[in-house]
């Protein structure tokens, strides 16, 4: 059935877009108006130009799907078609399901384009905000190979796996994260109304204050003069950053130098490479030849180092050379990974060995994330306990030896 993009004013008075099928435009418009629109644009999506322009064209207000959606929607669709359902009939459940504007948009769009009697995968495509280039890869091995409902399942897998590892870094990063910031807020405190007292109060006496008490009404006198500019140092800070990280040799250097720190480059490797494999094995096991797997898997990659050591790697495979010994060749990733990769290739079962081996990395970075925060939470409370203990040693100091003048 044709496939109609419209624009329509609500009875509230704003603007709805989206797509529409029907037989003709006038039913389109019928359409509409039966649903209380009343339509100002109708036009018909053809195959080609016509429909390229109309379906690549951005949905209005953002993605049309975060992440979790994003899975939980994969694995819907993923269910529909192992069912025996037809992709066309799947899609259209899924948009009748579908409670967000924007999804059940971005799903007629993907329908009218399969009805148009495009692929799935090229499709997704022309959303690359909403599906990345390893997203259509996938499905695109998956409708060449027949097992479209398989590949969808592994996809979902791979996308709550993702999501669950993200999911716990963050969780062991948020509590030392807001134990400093509370830290920092009362330090500050302290130190720019509290102690400032101490001097009020003393002001008078001629006696000379203890050291510890100097020396915090100097920090004390400090903050206060200058406080907003390193409050506004700290806020621009950030931003001048990024701004300098958009040089790509700058980030680089960055990337690289941040590997190499003590704790968190140990973590940023493991996580970066668990990203990689899973994904290598994700595209490799759906069909997809090495070298495409390869440059998508390196798309994937935050660590821009670690990004230029895998699309150096594809050059090696490209060449001639195994896939071990061209990830051995790059110290950047663990050795782990090559391992498995020899492995896998010895005995011709590399998606699984790599997806062992993105399992452990996984499993490495979780343990090693839960570690890192149990040792920080101690250590922040105690420098907290230290730093107040401080300051009210530099209040109670000047009390202690004015007592001690008036006996």
């Amino acid at each position: 059935m044709p496939a109609y993009t419209f624009e329509a004013l609500q009875t509230d008075g704003k603007t709805r877009k989206g797509v529409v099928e029907a037989d003709s435009a006038k039913s389109a418009r019928a359409q509409l108006r039966d649903q209380a629109l009343v339509p100002l644009l109708v036009e018909p999506i053809e195959n080609g130009a016509g429909m390229a322009g109309a379906l690549s064209r951005p949905i209005a207000g953002g993605r049309a799907f975060n992440s979790a959606e994003l899975t939980i929607w994969t694995r819907q669709l993923a269910g529909l078609v192992t069912s025996g359902l037809p992709l066309e009939r799947a899609l259209t459940a899924l948009a009748d399901e579908a409670e967000d504007e924007r999804q059940r948009n971005l799903i007629a769009s993907l329908r009218a384009e399969v009805n148009a009697g495009a692929s799935l995968a090229r499709a997704m495509a022309r959303h690359p905000r909403e599906f990345s280039g390893v997203y259509t890869a996938v499905i695109g091995a998956g409708e060449q190979g027949g097992d479209l409902g398989l590949v969808l399942d592994r996809l979902a897998d791979d996308l709550e796996e993702r999501q669950t590892l993200k999911a716990k870094l963050i969780g062991a990063a948020l509590y030392p994260a807001i134990v400093t910031l509370l830290s920092i807020l009362i330090v500050v405190f302290l130190v720019s109304y509290v102690v400032p007292q101490v001097a009020t109060v003393f002001a008078g006496t001629q006696r000379a204050l203890p050291w510890l008490t100097v020396a915090m009404l100097a920090i004390s006198g400090f903050i206060r003069q200058h406080g907003w500019w390193l409050l506004g140092a700290a806020v621009l800070l950030p931003v001048a950053m990024r701004l300098a990280l958009r040089n790509p040799e700058l980030a680089l250097k960055f990337d690289a130098a941040w590997l190499r720190l003590p704790l968190v480059g140990r973590l940023a490797r493991g996580y970066n490479a668990a990203r990689f494999g899973a994904t290598l094995a994700m595209l490799s096991g759906a069909g997809v030849p090495i070298l495409r797997a390869l440059q998508a898997a390196a798309e994937t990659l935050n660590n821009r180092a670690m990004r230029a050591d895998a699309e150096d790697a594809l050059v090696l495979v490209r060449e001639g050379a195994p896939l071990a010994s061209a990830l051995a060749q790059k110290k950047r990733f663990p050795g782990l990974l090559a391992m498995f990769a020899r492995l896998g290739e010895q005995t011709g079962q590399l998606p699984l060995m790599l997806q062992r081996a993105a399992g452990q990395l996984s499993a490495e970075v979780q343990r090693r994330a839960m570690q890192l925060a149990t040792v920080l939470e101690p250590l922040l409370i105690v420098a907290m306990g230290v730093i107040v203990m401080l300051i009210v040693l530099a209040v109670m100091l000047p009390i202690i030896q004015l007592n001690q003048w008036v006996k």
